[in-house]
């Protein structure tokens, strides 16, 4: 049996923080060792609807919008067993470089999912834990298309899934005692390895539609 122990409401204060994250260097707002074009920015019309935005700014970097557990109230983490359900609309601009992860002190990351339109069916997903990787095609998989995604932090195997069917499993795991927090966000490519926006474009955009967190629930054995 497994229980909801965590529904996103991005609109929420007490559940996540806009415009920060210690995955970023000194918290932010740039990241381009990582090649990110990226401004974090607080703004909640970037994040706090569902909608993770990207504009363009005058010196070449882009205003972005990045929630994240950490250092919230409620400082929600995610734990070994627990199964994270997402639903996302993927973006159509190239340069687009949305993600749904997990951190923790520097570490603890995995990829519930990373998406490029430059490689328009192609899913990316990865345990940066205990390193376990792979690139999923998929006909679901398109700029725009609508795509439900699963992963399961097994001890001994993160296992995604996608549209309901199992897609991966790393034969890896996260370990017994690992946790992390969540962060939804919007990059922008740089270009060192996925093509950055094109000239014309001035705004980026995917929607997640919905995230839950179900957690095993464990029965006395008197009851």
């Amino acid at each position: 049996m497994s229980a909801v122990v965590f529904t996103a409401d991005f609109s929420s204060d007490r559940q996540w923080v806009a415009g920060r994250s210690w995955a970023y260097p000194d918290g932010g707002p740039t990241n381009p060792g990582d090649n990110k074009l990226d401004h974090l920015t607080a703004d909640p019309s970037y994040s706090r609807t569902g909608t993770f935005r990207a504009t363009r700014r005058a010196d070449g970097l882009w205003d972005a919008g990045l929630l994240t557990t950490e250092e919230s109230a409620e400082g929600f983490m995610v734990r070994t067993g627990d199964r994270l359900d997402t639903r996302v609309r993927l973006p159509t601009g190239s340069g687009s470089w949305p993600a749904i992860w997990t951190w923790r002190d520097g570490g603890n990351e995995v990829d519930v999912f990373e998406y490029h339109p430059d490689n328009p069916d192609l899913l990316e997903l990865s345990n940066h834990v205990r390193e376990g990787h792979s690139y999923v095609r998929d006909e679901a998989v398109r700029p725009g298309g609508v795509i439900d995604v699963s992963v399961t932090f097994g001890r001994r195997s993160v296992v995604w899934s996608l549209n309901g069917e199992r897609v991966f499993a790393d034969g890896r795991g996260v370990g017994s005692s690992w946790h992390a927090y969540l962060i939804v966000n919007l990059s922008v490519c740089a270009g060192r390895y996925h093509p950055p926006p094109d000239d014309a474009t001035t705004e980026l955009s995917y929607e997640v539609e919905s995230l839950v967190v179900r957690r095993a629930v464990h029965r006395d054995s008197g009851s």
